[in-house]
């Protein structure tokens, strides 16, 4: 007989079977029953949890964004940290982000969120460390730091993956650093 999971432990499971259902087959058709079904549970041990597929989804998301957190590179420069965060994102989070864009339009839809506030919940702000040090290194000037500036070179990298439904090439990574992103802030 198997041993009942309990805690942490359940949570875990609970979270990984809800992930899983989203990246087999989309927020379009994930349920409640097929998450109870995939991590053999029952209904009362997931509802109590969470009291719907939104507020599940959301928790399942905020699970895998902690369970591969990047660290925060400290090469010493600007361009070697972004472009070894942008290669560690390349790496470990191609599922994620075609996930995030492309299984998910239905959730954001319904719930008027975008997977912007998901990486806020999930407490995504690795890059702000990069640039913060940066400029306190006087590599580059803080006024040239718009919010979209910061994220320019993670949004061409999600781009890149949402064409092609692969890692980017490191000649891709780096031409978006030195000739599109860099050229901004310097």
């Amino acid at each position: 007989m198997a041993e009942r999971r309990r805690g942490a432990a359940l949570e875990k499971a609970l979270l990984d079977a809800a992930w899983e259902e989203l990246t087999d087959h989309g927020y379009a058709r994930f349920t409640m029953d097929a998450v109870v079904q995939r991590a053999g549970t029952s209904p009362p041990v997931l509802y109590r949890r969470w009291s719907g597929r939104d507020e599940l989804v959301r928790a399942a998301i905020t699970h895998v964004l902690e369970r591969s957190r990047v660290d925060t590179p400290d090469t010493g420069s600007l361009r070697e940290d972004v472009l070894t965060l942008m290669r560690e994102i390349n790496a470990t989070r191609v599922q994620l982000v075609i996930v995030m864009s492309a299984h998910l339009a239905g959730y954001y839809q319904e719930t008027g969120t975008s997977p912007g506030d998901l990486l806020t919940a999930g407490g995504e702000q690795t890059a702000d460390m990069l640039f913060d040090r940066a400029v306190a290194r006087g590599e580059i000037k803080p006024e040239h730091l718009t919010e979209r500036i910061k994220s320019l070179p993670f949004d061409l990298l999600r781009h890149e993956i949402l064409t092609t439904f692969a890692p980017a090439p490191d000649h891709v990574l780096e031409e978006i650093v030195d000739t599109i992103f860099l050229p901004l802030v310097r």
